[in-house]
Formats: C-alpha cells, structure tokens, sequence
C-alpha cells in the first residue's frame, strides 16, 4: 500500500452516508431526493445543449492536446479547475449547480475535478472503490457530478454503480494488483456482498451523480470509440478537509461562514503543462 494510502487511515473522519433532508427542492423532485438517499446515485440529467456539448469537446481536445505534448498521460488532468478556464466554467453551471443545491444544501464548494478519458482499445479500467477512501475530508458528504464530455456506455466502459452499497459506511478496500490495470491503486475485495451493478450510460452532455460512499467502477474502453468523462466534486461547507485539500475550492453558492474553504476566482489565463 502507497504511504498515501496508509497515511489517510489514519485520520479521524466519519464515514457514514448523510441522508437528504430537502422538503423544498428547487430543481429535483422528492421521489429523485428518496432514490438518491436510498440507492446512492441519480441518472441521467440532461444539462447542456448539442452546441455547449461540442464546444466541451473541443475545450477539453485542446486541453488533452497540450498534456500529451507534455508527455503526460489522458488520466493526468486531475484538479485543474482553479488554472483552466473551461473546467471552471463547467463546475459553475447553473443548470448543474441547481442540482447539487437540491444534495448538499445552499453552501457549497467545488473542490476537485478530474477528466477521465479512456482512448480507443484502452485496456485501463477503474477498479470498484468508494470516493472517500482516496480523500482527506469529513464528513462524508461530497457528491461526484459525472459529465458525459463523449457518449458513454457499455460498449466504451462507462462508470457503474452499486445501488444502495453507500448505506455500508466505509468498505475494507485492498491494494490493487498490476492484473487489474486499474486506474487508481485500490479496489474493493468482496464485491459479492454489496448487490449487483448497474450501468449509467450518459449521451455527451448529461450527467449521472453519486455520493462519495457509492461502490462504482468502470471497465476497459474495447471499442473504436473514445470515452471521456469530466467529475465534479462538490461539498457543502460543513465538510472539513484534511491536508489543505480546502486551499484550492472554488464557492458555488452560498457563503462560507468560517473561512475553511477557499474561494477561487475564475483564472485569468489558462495553464500549460
């Protein structure tokens, strides 16, 4: 195991699934609020328009262009929001943000995001594992917004999810080994125990969201196809993070009463690795 890994385990943090209590929901309906509580995830939404769809393509193909010029890879694009203007402005949407209101509450942040983009006849997968075991936050209550930058479905290895394994509270995960080609570096050992999957396949432009405890994974991209997905990470400002993880958020709504959370401005100019 990583040192990073061993080190998180360490720290005091409640891993336990926070219910939505919401009886006023300005965008959501209150039977998407109950499946979300008791199932753990919500899909599909359909955010932007087929214009906005190809102008995230061609943001995000520039984007990539720039990082494989660098010789990093197509998973490297990892929490850019604060020095890439188009990541930026997609985590500000207010389409999506009415949504996460509706999860998390009238103040919240942006911590993070992450492009995962599988190429043609990629044999990468990502492993089954819960959010939270990779972040130093508490509580548990950050919820992933996963959009759909390509169209992703089984045939391209979209993301799955596990309904209802959020309610388990943390999960014993194991290192991951070389075999999986996993992504990331741990997986989840008994899968059996938590239910069977189901696929969220998004066309470009919509959204699927889970908690931070929801069991979810992808397979290897087999196809002709290219699959990319950008992710989200939103918090209400309850949530503490660990580390100085809180120095490079992003407000979404609402305010920030003790300060914890950074509040990043839109960049001026955009990063060049």
């Amino acid at each position: 195991m990583s040192e990073y890994d061993e080190k998180i385990k360490t720290l005091d943090r409640k891993l336990e699934f926070s219910p939505v209590v919401n009886q006023h929901p300005k965008r959501l309906t209150k039977e998407q609020i109950s499946f979300y509580n008791e199932q753990g995830y919500l899909s599909p939404f359909a955010i932007f328009e087929p214009n906005a769809v190809e102008r995230n393509r061609k943001d995000f193909d520039s984007i990539l262009q720039k990082f494989l010029d660098a010789g990093k890879s197509s998973y490297a694009i990892d929490r850019y929001h604060d020095r890439i203007q188009a990541i930026y402005d997609i985590a500000k949407t207010p389409a999506i943000l009415n949504i996460v209101e509706d999860l998390v509450g009238p103040n919240f942040v942006c911590w993070a995001t992450h492009y995962f983009c599988k190429f043609p006849g990629d044999d990468k997968g990502v492993s089954w594992h819960q959010d939270c075991t990779y972040w130093p936050l508490t509580p548990t209550k950050t919820i992933t917004v996963w959009l759909a930058i390509d169209d992703a479905d089984k045939g391209n290895g979209c993301m799955e999810v596990v309904p209802g394994s959020h309610l388990h509270g943390g999960i014993i995960h194991k290192d991951s080994d070389t075999s999986e080609k996993n992504v990331l570096t741990q997986t989840i050992a008994d899968m059996s125990r938590y239910g069977k999957p189901v696929a969220t396949e998004l066309k470009a432009g919509e959204i699927s969201i889970h908690s931070d405890l929801t069991i979810h994974g992808s397979l290897p991209n087999r196809s002709n196809r290219r699959r990319c997905g950008l992710t989200l990470r939103y918090c209400p400002t309850d949530v503490r993070a660990f580390w100085e993880w809180n120095n490079y958020s992003i407000m979404c709504r609402g305010n920030d009463a003790t300060g914890h959370w950074a509040s990043l401005p839109r960049p001026s100019t955009d990063f060049t690795p």
